[in-house]
């Protein structure tokens, strides 16, 4: 149990895969930006059957196979090697997969080829210069590195003219946002897709299309490289794991909730996932005593004239029949917690009040 509570701090998985690439409400991409955006993010995460539905719906929506396999051949030198392979791979299955079923995929142009003399590092170098914003990056302390830079990332792949540097840069964005700890590097390129062509408008679309198809710590990431960037304040969200603890349902008692509530039935205990700042309103148990058991993200407990008490996954409350009290998310988490009720009498219910003013609710920290 101990293991199950701290895998909840694991961060949000996906939605549904069902959810095509066109319904996402995001104006500012086209549908093929989305395709490479979410091809680029499944590919870093190593989640193959996701990335297969992405190239699918991305062949669907006029993305070519060229276009498929350049963007996962360059994703090689930021997610290395063996996810990129693994992905070409998958990729051979879906275009394989459509051609038995008789579905039609693009084939789209090859890059041209190079000149003759084309000179990698010297044109790698003017590359990269235009993408750090006019001024050369040297990184001396590993000079290798910096000439695998210059020379064959910016040089060599970036010179294939079968994507725009822009649509290089939206793909790499996509794919740092899906790898923890590299937040330096998420930053750097969210400026350099920015160089590269990126309008403002499409890379602010980003994290709302990866919240949606991808998942909540893939748009955190992106959220704060966008705000660091902007040089504006950004509060992060700590998210919790919908594959550990199920979202559920959009909760049908909404109507007695500020915020947005998920209900998901574990089998006669439910699992109430709120979405940060959600809270349900004050209310009373009778004739029942109401247990609350933490398992994600981080909330509150409040009893009418007293204190609020944190809740965090562990944390186990037991609400007396009869008390006023109200439960819900802090403002910067999600937060679910298990409910079922225990001690019930005859005649039992549940009488909802007034809401949780923010009066109230902005005290706690």
């Amino acid at each position: 149990m101990k293991h199950l509570i701290l895998a909840t701090l694991l961060c949000i998985s996906a939605f549904s895969q069902a959810d095509t690439v066109n319904n996402t409400t995001n104006m500012s991409l086209t549908t093929r930006q989305q395709s490479l955006a979410l091809i680029a993010s499944f590919e870093a995460q190593g989640d193959i059957e996701r990335l297969k539905t992405a190239l699918n719906e991305g062949f669907d929506n006029g993305l070519s196979l060229s276009e498929a396999k350049e963007a996962l051949s360059q994703l090689y030198a930021y997610t290395g090697f063996p996810r990129s392979l693994n992905a070409l791979g998958a990729l051979q299955q879906v275009v394989a997969a459509r051609t038995a079923a008789g579905l039609t995929t693009a084939e789209g142009r090859d890059a041209d080829p190079l000149p003759e003399g084309y000179d990698a590092l010297r044109q790698g170098t003017e590359v990269q210069t235009q993408l750090v914003g006019g001024k050369p990056f040297n990184y001396m302390f590993a000079p290798q590195t910096d000439y695998y830079l210059k020379a064959h990332l910016f040089g060599d792949i970036f010179a294939r003219n079968n994507l725009t540097f822009a649509d290089r840069e939206l793909v790499t964005v996509s794919a740092i946002a899906a790898l923890p700890g590299c937040e330096p590097q998420l930053r750097a390129h969210v400026a350099g897709a920015r160089n590269m062509g990126v309008s403002d408008d499409e890379l602010n679309a980003l994290p709302t299309l990866l919240e949606t198809k991808v998942g909540a710590c893939e748009a955190e990431r992106l959220r704060g490289a966008l705000s660091a960037v902007a040089g504006e304040t950004y509060q992060p969200v700590q998210t919790v794991d919908f594959s550990v603890w199920p979202r559920g349902e959009v909760n049908p008692y909404s109507q007695f909730f500020t915020g947005t509530s998920y209900l998901a039935d574990m089998g006669g205990v439910m699992n109430v996932t709120f979405e940060p700042r959600c809270r349900n309103n004050w209310h009373v148990h009778h004739k029942a005593v109401q247990v609350l058991i933490c398992v994600a993200g981080r909330g509150w407990y409040q009893e009418w004239g007293k204190p609020a008490i944190e809740m965090r996954p562990g944390s186990v409350i037991a609400i007396p029949a009869e008390v006023k009290h109200w439960h819900g998310a802090a403002k910067d988490s999600w937060f679910q917690h298990l409910t079922y009720h225990t001690n019930v009498q005859e005649g039992s219910s549940n009488e909802w009040l007034e809401p949780v003013t923010d009066d109230i609710y902005d005290t706690l920290q």
